[in-house]
């Protein structure tokens, strides 16, 4: 059992999970002590496929057991993933073995529950689709939320909407 752990806690010191950045988030629900509960919006792009951003919006427990992070957050969430640049596929995508990739996760409670995000590869369609989801190792939840991403080719150009106008 030693000679696992060891091994183990290395391999986990060097996983490098997704960072999201922080866009917002609004209060809830007051908590007299420790942080409110709130919904917060974070963004981050999928690793796998450059020219993607996500943005994700979910629960987040405050209270005491929120402020020192062992409080259980809620299973809803909220996805939206668009095309913010060039998208090319890998053959690992293309082929379908990659089919349920995680391209984010983070912890909702201290040990058993997280909330992913996983990609999928319409090829019929020509669209990334992503889905949202929390598991648990028993009682696992059915919410869940999905967006999809319509491969287009993509010019170097500022969207109309941030082109300075002519005067």
């Amino acid at each position: 059992m030693k000679n696992r752990l060891i091994p183990s806690l290395l391999l986990m010191a060097f996983i490098t999970p997704v960072l999201a950045d922080t866009i917002g988030s609004v209060d809830t629900d007051f908590r007299l002590i420790g942080p409110d509960n709130k919904i917060e919006i974070e963004s981050f792009e999928d690793e796998g496929v450059s020219g993607v951003t996500c943005y994700i919006s979910r629960a987040k427990t405050g209270g005491v057991k929120g402020a020192v992070g062992i409080a259980e957050d809620k299973a809803d969430a909220s996805l939206s993933c668009h095309q913010t640049g060039s998208i090319s596929l890998n053959d690992k995508i293309k082929s379908g073995k990659e089919e349920g990739q995680d391209v984010f996760k983070k912890r909702t409670s201290l040990v058993f529950k997280s909330m992913q995000v996983v990609r999928f590869y319409d090829k019929k369609h020509n669209t990334l689709v992503y889905m949202v989801y929390s598991d648990r190792i028993l009682k696992g939840s059915p919410n869940n939320s999905i967006t999809a991403v319509p491969i287009l080719p993509w010019q170097n150009a500022l969207p109309a909407t941030l082109v300075p106008a002519v005067k």
